[in-house]
Order: C-alpha cells, then sequence, then structure tokens
C-alpha cells in the first residue's frame, strides 16, 4: 500500500508517495526521504503556544519547544504548558520548562520582557 504526502521540510512541496518498505519516490532534494518516513514512523513537530505571565506589559508569554516532539504527545504537552505562570523579567531563549514529560525537549521563550 502507497501512501501520498506533501514534503514541508522546504518550500518546494514535492508530492511523495511512499510504500510499505520505506521508498519515496517523488522528493526533489534529499531531505524529503527521511520526511516521509518519519512521517510513517513517528510524525513529529514544533509546537508553538503562549503561557501566563506576571508583567506590566503583556498577559502572555510566547513560547516554542526546543525541538520538534511526537504529535501523539502534543495535546499532554499543552496540559504541562497551561499550568506554568512566569513572572518578568524573561530572557529570550529562556528555558520556561526543561525537559517537559521526560521527552528531552525544552520550552523556551520567543521574547524577551523586561517589565
Amino acid at each position: 500500500m502507497e501512501h501520498n504526502l506533501i514534503c514541508i521540510v522546504c518550500p518546494r512541496g514535492c508530492h511523495l508517495t511512499i510504500d510499505e518498505n520505506n521508498n519515496v519516490k517523488g522528493n526533489s532534494c534529499p531531505r524529503g526521504i527521511p520526511y516521509a518516513i518519519n512521517e510513517m514512523t513517528c510524525p513529529k513537530r514544533m509546537l508553538t503556544s503562549t503561557v501566563k505571565i506576571v508583567s506590566n506589559t503583556i498577559s502572555r508569554l510566547p513560547v516554542i519547544t526546543s525541538e520538534e516532539i511526537e504529535k501523539s504527545k502534543m495535546f499532554d504537552v499543552m496540559k504541562e504548558i497551561n499550568k506554568v505562570e512566569v513572572k518578568a523579567p524573561i530572557k529570550m531563549h529562556e528555558v520556561i520548562i526543561k525537559n517537559v514529560l521526560n521527552t528531552g525537549v525544552d520550552v523556551i521563550s520567543t521574547r524577551e520582557i523586561l517589565e
């Protein structure tokens, strides 16, 4: 059985086909092959969200995972993110949650908040 995917690794958006033996067709660059195999075996994505912050300027701090996480863990990681409240000041790329749910991935800030 073959599966059809659209590669999201680069802007080209190649139409990929992968079979049960992990043979990939349709990729214009070599990055499409591991993408297709990972999509079939263990799809992963970056997770972006916000956490509560005690600040004079904003009420939510934008955050992102430091690496991709398994799609199957997204909702559980979001539950952990929603439990967090931080206080200003916060530096850009500051770790907000270290090793979230023992994934080896941190949740980090994507904005500096001084007050």
